[in-house]
C-alpha cells in the first residue's frame, strides 16, 4: 500500500471561462495562458517543482456539448497523462462560466446539467478522487448577479440570490453524483474568504448585512441555517422554502474539506451608504480562517493565493513567506489544515480588470511565466515545500487527508476502501433529495 503525501502542496492551471460583453466574448484562460498547446510541459513543470497535487479540470464549455453529450478528447489526453505521471488533480469541474447553450446562472436546469455532466465525468475517470465541483461559488455569483462584470451581467439582489442558488445546488447535487460512482470522494470547497470593514460608525450596519451575506453560500453548501435576516434577504430575492429546505436536507459536511482563497484583494472598507473599496491586508488569512472554522468546523485548506512580481522582483516571494506564516498561524491556533495552494502554475492573462476586459494583458502571478521560465516565487515555493513536506505531516493538528495515489486506485486495497465508503455512506446518511 502506498501512502499519499501528507501535507497538500499543492499549485493550479486556472480554468476561469466567463463570458462578458452580453455573452459574446469568451475569457478563456486556459488558451490565454497557453495551457491547451503547452499542456505536456505545464505537467512536467509541477513535477519539477516537486509537487503532487494540481487544481485542474476540463473546460466545462468544451467538454459539455448537450443534454448528456460531451467531448472528452482533451480530458482524455490530459488526465492520462496525470496518471501516467502520479499526479493527483483536484478537479475543477465548473470554474465561472457555462457552455453558450446553457446561457448563464439564471438557468434552473444548470444544475441538473452540470450534475450529470459531473457524474459522467467520475465514470469516464474512476481512479479520480479529489474534486471542487464549483470554484468560488460566492465570488461567481457576486460577479455575474450583482456586479454585473461576467456571464448575466445583471446588477440586483435577486440575479445575485439565483445565480448563488443555482450555482450550489449544482455543487450539492455533482457531489451527490461523484459519490454514487466514487463513494470515497472527497470535496475541497474552493471559496473565497471574504471580510467587510466599517470605516466608521455609520458604516457599521452594512458591513454586518454584508459579513453575513459572505457566508450564504456555504452556510448552504453545508446545510447550515442561516440567520434570519439572511433568511429573509433570500426570501425576498426569489429563494423558496422548497429550494431553502433542499439545501437543509443534504449535509455533505463529511465528505468535505474547507478550502479557503485569500488575496490582498479579500478585505474591504464600508461605506455608510453600502458603497465599498478595498481596503487592501488587514486582519490577514490566519483571523479570517478561524472565523469560517468557528462556524463550519472542518479541516481547512488554503486553495488559492498570490501576488504580482513588481518591480523588485521579490514582492511574490514575500507574499508567499506571509502566507505560509499564516498556515503556521492557524494550525498553531489548533485548527486542522491539510494544504496550501500557490495559485496558478503559470502567469495569468487579464485578471488586472478581473477578466472584464479582454486586453491580453499578462499578469505576472504564477510560478513561472508564460514562456514557462520559472519566477522567483516558483523557486521559493519549491524550497518552502522540500523544507517543510516532512515536518508537517508529524504534527497533530496537520490532518493527513486519506488520498489514493493514481497509480495505486486499481490495488486490492484502494477497492476495499471505496467498499468500505459505500457501505457507510448507505449505513449512515440520509436518503439524498436530488429535486
Amino acid at each position: 500500500m502506498m501512502m499519499s503525501p501528507g501535507f497538500i502542496f499543492a499549485t493550479g492551471i486556472e480554468n476561469s471561462a466567463p463570458t462578458i460583453n452580453g455573452g459574446r466574448t469568451r475569457m478563456d484562460e486556459m488558451d490565454k495562458c497557453g495551457h491547451y498547446h503547452h499542456w505536456r510541459t505545464d505537467f512536467s513543470l509541477v513535477q519539477e517543482l516537486g509537487i503532487h497535487f494540481l487544481r485542474y479540470g476540463p473546460p466545462l464549455h468544451g467538454a459539455l456539448l448537450g443534454p448528456d453529450r460531451y467531448d472528452w478528447s482533451f480530458a482524455d489526453e490530459t488526465f492520462g497523462d496525470l496518471k501516467n505521471r502520479d499526479l493527483i488533480p483536484i478537479v475543477d469541474l465548473c470554474h465561472f462560466g457555462v457552455p453558450d447553450w446553457i446561457g448563464n446562472f439564471q438557468n434552473p436546469d444548470f444544475p441538473q446539467l452540470f450534475a450529470a455532466y459531473a457524474q459522467a465525468f467520475a465514470q469516464r475517470f474512476p481512479w479520480v478522487q479529489l474534486y471542487t465541483p464549483v470554484n468560488e461559488m460566492f465570488i461567481c455569483a457576486v460577479f455575474s448577479g450583482l456586479y454585473g462584470w461576467w456571464n448575466e451581467q445583471q446588477t440586483s439582489d435577486r440575479a445575485f440570490v439565483t445565480a448563488l442558488k443555482h450555482l450550489v445546488k449544482a455543487n450539492v447535487l455533482a457531489m451527490n453524483a461523484i459519490l454514487k460512482v466514487r463513494p470515497d470522494a472527497l470535496f475541497i470547497q474552493s471559496e473565497s474568504s471574504e471580510y467587510f470593514h466599517a470605516e466608521n460608525p455609520r458604516a457599521i450596519r452594512p458591513a454586518e448585512l454584508a459579513n453575513a451575506r459572505r457566508f450564504l453560500s456555504l452556510d448552504l453548501n453545508y446545510g447550515r441555517r442561516v440567520d434570519s435576516e439572511m433568511y429573509e434577504y433570500l426570501m425576498d430575492n426569489g429563494m423558496t422554502r422548497d429550494e431553502y429546505r433542499f439545501f437543509m436536507r443534504n449535509n455533505l459536511k463529511h465528505h468535505c474539506i474547507m478550502g479557503n482563497d485569500y488575496y490582498m484583494t479579500n478585505e474591504h472598507l464600508v461605506m455608510e451608504d453600502g458603497s465599498m473599496q478595498a481596503s487592501g491586508e488587514i486582519f490577514g488569512y490566519s483571523v479570517i480562517t478561524n472565523q469560517y472554522h468557528d462556524r463550519y468546523r472542518l479541516p481547512v485548506m488554503h486553495t488559492e493565493t498570490n501576488l504580482v512580481q513588481g518591480p523588485n522582483g521579490d514582492e511574490a516571494v514575500f507574499w508567499l513567506r506571509k502566507q505560509w506564516a499564516n498556515v503556521l498561524r492557524v494550525r498553531n491556533d489548533g485548527v486542522p489544515i491539510v494544504g496550501f495552494t500557490w495559485y496558478s502554475l503559470t502567469d495569468q492573462v487579464d485578471w488586472d480588470t478581473a477578466l472584464r476586459e479582454n486586453n491580453g494583458h499578462t499578469n505576472a502571478l504564477g510560478l513561472y511565466d508564460l514562456d514557462r521560465n520559472i519566477r522567483p516565487v516558483g523557486v521559493a515555493y519549491a524550497k518552502l515545500i522540500h523544507d517543510w513536506r516532512q515536518v508537517l505531516p508529524t504534527q497533530s493538528v496537520c490532518l493527513q487527508v486519506p488520498v489514493v495515489m493514481p497509480s495505486e486506485a486499481d490495488q486490492e486495497w484502494a477497492r476495499r476502501q471505496r467498499a468500505h465508503a459505500y457501505q457507510t455512506r448507505h449505513e449512515t446518511a440520509a436518503p439524498a433529495n436530488t429535486d
